[in-house]
């Protein structure tokens, strides 16, 4: 594993959207594993034996959707992996519409992570339309807040991060397929990620008939239909490019279905439904 730069891209929501103390973070991950009502409701390793392609993970700060996350990272504790691919989108429009860093290392409370440059560059390589470009990650919490949580369950590992302004289809099949052509010879090292929440800021009755619906499509991995239930139903996911990529990465890697782990709602772990987030956690086997 190499890291061509020293370059450090520091935490950007670390205080805010997790905890800044490390052993505070730590609780706060192990609460979210032991969780009953949204969580897996045990401390990993899972001890599956499955082969598990990669997973959709939600990134709202750790009170409000830590516990459904920890049901996919759960089931990835019990993949050997090396490396994680991990896409996710831009919330902030900056910088490159795919992107990507050549090298250096994360920082999390936890510790540091480096980028794994040889994978980063050869996605780039392949994709085409992928950019290094280190500033389009510098406030973006969508890939961070993944970071502790693969830090709890793996203590050495390297990230390629990936982060979208375009999430059209063309582009998720291009990227998706990359990633596929980078990682063929190396899938039993490799865990993928998209990083996205669901629907935003409606009823909880809405979100759930919404997300639902949208989630069928992930889990049969098909795209095309992803698209048009996102667009018939106008789902405010977020990182619905970042989904689709890693659907198509892991059907071109031998991926024949989604299984929904979790479902929920910031409004079913407040208890205020007027306006909530959707997150799922969903793993690619």
């Amino acid at each position: 594993m190499s890291s061509s730069s020293k370059t450090k891209r520091p935490p950007a929501v670390a205080g805010m959207f997790y905890p800044n103390n490390p052993k505070e973070l730590r609780d706060i991950i192990d609460q979210s594993f032991r969780n009953q009502q949204f969580g897996p409701g045990r401390a990993p390793p899972s001890g599956g034996k499955r082969r598990i392609y990669g997973i959709v993970s939600p990134h709202a700060g750790y009170v409000y959707s830590g516990a459904v996350a920890a049901n996919g990272f759960y089931e990835a504790s019990s993949v050997d992996f090396q490396n994680v691919i991990m896409v996710g989108p831009n919330h902030y429009g900056i910088g490159s519409g795919v992107a990507t860093m050549k090298g250096g290392v994360w920082e999390s409370p936890l510790g540091e992570v480096p980028v794994n440059s040889d994978l980063a560059m050869e996605v780039a390589k392949k994709s085409g339309i992928t950019d290094f470009d280190s500033e389009a990650h510098s406030r973006d919490h969508c890939l961070e807040v993944q970071l502790p949580f693969l830090q709890y369950i793996k203590t050495s590992f390297g990230i390629v991060p990936l982060i979208l302004r375009m999430q059209d289809i063309d582009t998720a099949f291009d990227l998706g397929k990359a990633i596929a052509d980078t990682v063929c010879n190396e899938i039993d090292d490799t865990l993928l990620i998209a990083s996205s929440d669901f629907t935003h800021y409606e009823p909880n009755s809405e979100a759930h008939r919404k997300d639902a619906e949208l989630i069928k499509s992930i889990l049969s991995l098909d795209v095309n239909k992803f698209y048009a239930v996102l667009e018939r139903l106008d789902v405010s996911a977020c990182g619905y490019g970042a989904i689709a990529s890693i659907m198509v990465a892991a059907r071109n890697l031998g991926a024949t279905k989604g299984e929904l782990l979790k479902y929920a709602t910031s409004g079913d772990v407040t208890g205020d439904a007027s306006a909530v987030v959707g997150y799922s956690s969903i793993v690619f086997t």
